[in-house]
């Protein structure tokens, strides 16, 4: 992997670094579909996927974590486009399709869940006390009494929350739908 320490990577440089780490990607897809035949068609579209976008690539940086990059964030646009049209893939042997509307249990939600939480804990006391609060159903009014400050405040640092997740959550969609 010394290859990757240079300033400018070949493409035959580039393309073995990628063939080197095939079986880590799969691997890494494993644990995101818990099947194989999606995690190898997971893995073939990264592996497509960092080819194709090679020249984003930023010599001297990480390059195993720039690819499985890649890998999450195709698997969690899959994941959404299936969510969005509220199918899923049965694993049984006809592969019936399912309509699904609990996907809270599922394994990408859960990982979404402790990333937002774990971006929500770099927030400051001062905007996370409020922001939790009006997340999990507190008014503005209860919020402002509980807290002992202006219910204007109250807005402002729910607000200023908010812009500051967005800024931390970049991979995020906020549709307002």
């Amino acid at each position: 992997m010394e290859t990757l320490n240079k300033i400018d990577m070949s493409t035959i440089e580039f393309n073995e670094a990628l063939i080197g780490m095939e079986d880590n990607l799969k691997s890494f897809a494993i644990s995101f579909t818990k099947n194989l035949d999606d995690a190898k068609d997971l893995t073939q579209e990264t592996m497509l996927k960092a080819i194709t976008y090679r020249n984003y690539y930023m010599p001297q940086t990480n390059f195993k974590a720039w690819v499985f990059t890649i890998m999450r964030n195709i698997f969690i646009n899959q994941y959404r486009r299936k969510v969005k049209s509220r199918t899923i893939f049965d694993q049984s042997k006809d592969l019936y399709m399912l309509n699904s509307s609990d996907s809270s249990n599922s394994p990408i939600n859960f990982i979404l869940e402790k990333e937002v939480n774990k971006q929500i804990n770099k927030l400051g006391d001062e905007y996370k006390e409020p922001f939790e609060m009006h997340f999990n159903g507190f008014k503005y009014k209860e919020i402002a009494s509980e807290l002992d400050i202006p219910i204007g405040t109250v807005k402002s640092r729910i607000f200023i929350a908010r812009k500051k997740l967005m800024d931390l959550l970049p991979d995020y969609n906020y549709s307002m739908a």
